[in-house]
């Protein structure tokens, strides 16, 4: 399911988090050449993607919603 990106936050291991608009959490790492997503590693990057919509696979197994 699509879900929308609301927020960030980073985990103990100073990863960037998405936070997702139903609840639930997804790393959203700049992981070259696996994952290119230079965006996360800036804070304009990252504000401009503030409702990119993200495929979230805790919504489609209907998971409880995270917590910081």
């Amino acid at each position: 399911m699509q879900q929308a990106i609301m927020a960030y936050h980073q985990d103990e291991e100073c990863h960037w988090v998405a936070q997702l608009i139903c609840g639930h959490f997804q790393h959203v790492r700049h992981n070259p050449p696996w994952t290119v997503r230079e965006w996360v590693t800036t804070d304009l990057g990252r504000q401009q993607h503030l409702g990119m919509l993200l495929s979230c696979k805790k919504c489609d197994r209907e998971e409880a919603v995270d917590a910081i």
